[in-house]
Formats: structure tokens, sequence, C-alpha cells
């Protein structure tokens, strides 16, 4: 629109004043601006966006950011979260080069995790056309029956069908467990926390 002022009125703070600060910051650690650290991979234009005035997800809120991003940074890929109902969010739009889905849910079980990524998987390649990243799965240790055998069967799984998948063609990517940490962090746990240092079955895994 010209302006540092997103004309959409939801997400509202979330405009491109915001993404001019974030991607060309200076980061006085490394001595490196954001849109130029190559440990950098993606910009991720927001974490689960949703518009309350409209659910088509036709709003173009994520067509006119990741368009914007892009004249601020050309190499690096754009993404946005997407859930089940939201593919018309990211529908046709040339600017975002990665869809991301999320499948981390507390009563997750394995039989729907494999109908769920085949679904998003027929999505990407049938409609959006776009590299498919799943992200954020995991077993939380505050589950009712939770072991760490479980949780290594579970994301062992996951990380088979996501290589079978990637074997067959179409538009898988990639992955990102939720969530790696390491030690020192505990005011971030949240049950699906992974320390390989203390978990090296899971380790083994990945």
């Amino acid at each position: 629109d010209g302006g540092d002022r997103a004309p959409q009125i939801s997400p509202g703070t979330y405009d491109e004043s915001v993404f001019q600060r974030i991607v060309t910051r200076f980061n006085t650690i490394t001595k490196i601006t954001y849109k130029d650290d190559p440990t950098i991979m993606a910009w991720e234009l927001m974490n689960e966006p949703r518009c309350q005035a409209d659910y088509s997800g036709k709003t173009g809120w994520v067509q006119e950011m990741a368009t914007f991003v892009k004249s601020l940074d050309k190499r690096r890929l754009r993404l946005a979260w997407k859930d089940f109902m939201e593919t018309q969010c990211q529908k046709g739009s040339k600017s975002i080069q990665v869809t991301k889905l999320s499948g981390k849910s507390d009563n997750e079980q394995m039989a729907f995790m494999e109908r769920w990524m085949s679904g998003h998987w027929d999505d990407a390649r049938g409609i959006l056309k776009k590299p498919l990243i799943i992200a954020e799965f995991g077993k939380s240790s505050k589950d009712p029956g939770y072991s760490l055998t479980a949780r290594d069967l579970y994301i062992g799984d996951v990380y088979r069908d996501i290589y079978r998948f990637a074997r067959t063609g179409g538009t898988m990517s990639g992955s990102l467990v939720w969530q790696l940490m390491g030690k020192g962090m505990d005011s971030y746990q949240d049950g699906y926390e992974i320390i390989l240092s203390q978990n090296p079955s899971t380790a083994g895994i990945m």
C-alpha cells in the first residue's frame, strides 16, 4: 500500500514496519544483518494467522506481507503457518514459498496423524503447489500414559511417513519436531521438550 501501515484491520499491529525492523535488524553479536545471516532459512510471517472478520483466508494480508518481505530479502523463503481449514489463505500466492503445518496435539494418535499428513500433502501438491514442512509434532510428558518409548515410536513413525512422502514425489520438503531444547531452559518446557543429551534414544531417531 506504499506506506508502513497495513490496510487490514486484523491482525493490525503486524504490518510492514514490524517486518522492516526485524528483517533489517543488525545483530550486534554476530555483526550480521538478519537478512544477510546464512543461518536463517526463512521468514515466518505469523504463527497461526487468522482474520476474525473473514475466516475464508482471502483478506490478502499474507500476500501483502510476503511481497513486502520479499522486497527486503529476495533470497530467503517466506512461509506462513496454516491449519486444516485455511488452504485458501495461501492458494495462488506466488510470494509464499513454503507451507508449514503444525502437528502438535495432546491427544494425537498415529492413525489420525497419518491421515492428516496425507491430506495436507495432497493439498500442498495439488492445490497450493508449494513445498510442505511438517512442524510441531511430538508427544507431551504431561499426557496420560506417556512414556519415552511411546514418544520415540510416535516421532519415528512421523519421520518414516515424511520420508515416504518425500520419496514418492510431490512437495514434502522437511520437518521440525516440537521441540528441541538445551540444558538450563526449564522455564520454556511445556512437556514436549527434547534435550538430546538427556534423551539418546530420541537423538538416535533424529
